[in-house]
Formats: structure tokens, C-alpha cells, sequence
């Protein structure tokens, strides 16, 4: 399972911990190293605030489910998902089987973050269950 977090997520525990709440990245890694090792699936876990770090990852990934080695990718791309036709032509050129995830219930905030880029393409979507959606979603991934 490849988990990809994209900007300003490493600010996660003292950024708005009223809409994100207070687990960090670590916290939320350490959660899904465990699950993983549960269901006997390997974890990759990034975080990058760059456009083009996250696009070489998605690349990354779809060579990986080439070779039948990915249950699927768990993208949190934030402000990016609103914004990055990169990365959804990188997730259509890949054909990775794509779980897009928001900690925020994206549709209670801004009217900017009600369209995403990634949703025509995605599996699934979690949203809005806090970190917890992270969790969720390697349950789903691990069944793909």
C-alpha cells in the first residue's frame, strides 16, 4: 500500500487542529505501520509539498501495480486535489487503483475545495472522518 500526502500535511497536529485535529504525520504512519503489518502488507508513506516530488510517486506506484505488487494507492493530495491536473493525468497514465482521502469533510468548508481533480479517477473516497479515514482506508486498499 502506498500512502502519499501532499502539501503542508507535515504540519499536521498544530495546523488548525480544530478542523485536522492533533495527530502528526509520525502518529498517523505509526498507525498505518501497524495495521499493515496486520495484513501482512508492506507500507510506503510520503509526504512532499512539491507538485512534482508527488507525481514521480504516483509514477513510482503504477510501476508497482504493473507488476501486481500494489493493492493501491491512498492519496491525500490536500490543496493540490482542487488545483493539480499533474496529478490526476498522472494517475490516469499510471492506471493505479486510486483511494483519494480528506481528514476535513471538504464539502462543510470553502466552496474551492468542493471540486477535486482525483475523484473522477478514484475507487473510493474517505471524507471527513479525521485521521481515522487513513486507517479505514488501508482496511479497503488491503481488499482491493
Amino acid at each position: 500500500v502506498h500512502v502519499l500526502n501532499g502539501p503542508n500535511l507535515n504540519l499536521l497536529g498544530r495546523r488548525e487542529p480544530a478542523i485536522y485535529g492533533t495527530a502528526t504525520l509520525d502518529d498517523i504512519r505509526a498507525t498505518l505501520e501497524q495495521r499493515c503489518a496486520e495484513r501482512g502488507v508492506s507500507l510506503v508513506f510520503r509526504q512532499s509539498n512539491h507538485e512534482g516530488d508527488l507525481v514521480d510517486w504516483i509514477h513510482e506506484a503504477g510501476r508497482v501495480h504493473a507488476e501486481g505488487r500494489l493493492a493501491g494507492l491512498i492519496f491525500n493530495a490536500a490543496a493540490y486535489t482542487h488545483t493539480s491536473v499533474a496529478l490526476l493525468d498522472a494517475v490516469k497514465g499510471t492506471g493505479v487503483a486510486l483511494l483519494e482521502l480528506h481528514i476535513s469533510n471538504v464539502f462543510a468548508r470553502e466552496a474551492f475545495r468542493h471540486h477535486s481533480y482525483l475523484s473522477p479517477v478514484a475507487r473510493a473516497v474517505v471524507c471527513g472522518l479525521g485521521v481515522q479515514g487513513y486507517a479505514l482506508a488501508v482496511e479497503a486498499v488491503a481488499q482491493w
